[in-house]
């Protein structure tokens, strides 16, 4: 059985950081590119961050370039999303996802198989 399980969301004022974690279990991990996206009320899913099969290769929406660092540890089955200089405009629910392509990095979130609950991140002004 396939998991993702977020954890890390919280409230936290603008210019604050946080660190997000995906921990996958029933997955090969290491073969898995991962993803980060995000999603406000009333906006569609959007791409944050992906991280390719190894962990060499990362990628990353405008809007949090230079502010976000997405890391990949295979020995724990872990992705992780760091995310300093926070602003409200980030606030949303952030999910990991996983696909199965071992050879693309990709920003659709129809190239993903697998998708986390979510985990909510509120920035107060």
């Amino acid at each position: 059985q396939v998991q993702l399980v977020e954890s890390g969301g919280g409230l936290v004022q603008a210019g604050g950081s946080l660190r997000l974690s995906c921990a996958a279990s029933g997955l090969t991990f290491s073969r898995l590119t991962m993803g980060w996206f995000r999603q406000a009320p009333g906006k569609e899913r959007e791409f944050a961050a992906a991280i390719n099969y190894s962990g060499g290769t990362t990628y990353y929406a405008d809007s949090v370039k230079g502010r976000f660092t997405i890391s990949k540890d295979n020995a724990k089955n872990t992705v992780y999303l760091q995310m300093d200089s926070l602003k409200p405009e980030d606030t949303a629910v952030y999910y990991c996802a996983a696909d199965k392509t071992t050879n693309r990095i990709a920003a659709s979130p129809r190239a993903y198989d697998y998708w986390g609950q979510g985990t909510q991140v509120t920035v107060s002004s």
